[in-house]
């Protein structure tokens, strides 16, 4: 059997870390072999370089933010130009490298790859209000290689800044905004906002639909990792 790609996205707190946990479980219990890469672990260039440059010259704390300890993010929510214009031309190298590590990934495992975060966070990042955003992100998309199911989970922005205090309120409503944009550009699978055990069934349900042909539960001889 070929490998199958998931990808999850959206916004900080929206319960990405979470559904993947749950989703591994149930490949696991299903004898399938899953393996998992953090998009800014696992793909993206100069990550090192970038994260550098938002200390230093934007002043972002880099920290995850909890409810008891609020960070004090100022990267993805910074949005002049010059930034986003220099963004733009580093999101080419990511997909590049992306295809690199895909196409590595179905030469090597014939079980399930998750994705946690891919390009469409990348972009989701960009003002997709703007007509010009809309035409680089379109242009990536066709570079990118798209996995067999790509979930975005929706959350109330207040909901998941309250669970993951990052960035400001407003940069998440715009942000929640640009996934919806990208959900039309790039057909992804919307998972509506609701308790973890409902949600992951959503997950469940569209991925037998997608890549399992509607079978009621994934067939396959386990696959040691």
């Amino acid at each position: 059997m070929k490998p199958i790609l998931i990808s999850f996205s959206g916004i900080d707190g929206a319960g990405k870390s979470t559904q993947i946990q749950k989703l591994r479980s149930y490949l696991a219990d299903a004898g399938f072999s899953v393996t998992e890469l953090t998009f800014w672990d696992n793909v993206v260039m100069f990550p090192r370089l970038r994260s550098g440059f938002s200390r230093v010259v934007l002043q972002s704390d880099g920290s995850i933010g909890t409810p008891e300890r609020p960070a004090k993010r100022n990267d993805k929510n910074a949005q002049s130009w010059p930034l986003l214009f220099g963004r733009a031309a580093l999101y080419i190298f990511d997909v590049l490298n992306l295809r690199r590590i895909v196409s590595h990934a179905k030469s090597q495992h014939t079980g399930v790859v998750i994705f946690d975060r891919y390009i469409y966070d990348q972009l989701a990042a960009m003002p997709m209000d703007s007509w010009l955003a809309r035409a680089y992100a379109k242009l990536l998309l066709k570079l990118s290689p798209r996995p067999d199911v790509s979930y975005v989970l929706d959350a109330i922005p207040e909901v998941a800044r309250a669970r993951k205090p990052e960035y400001p309120l407003d940069f998440m409503h715009r942000q929640r905004k640009s996934y919806m944009r990208l959900r039309q550009i790039a057909g992804l699978q919307m998972v509506p906002a609701g308790e973890p055990d409902e949600v992951h069934s959503v997950i469940v349900d569209r991925l037998q639909k997608c890549a399992f042909g509607n079978s009621p539960e994934p067939q396959t001889s386990p696959v040691t990792a």
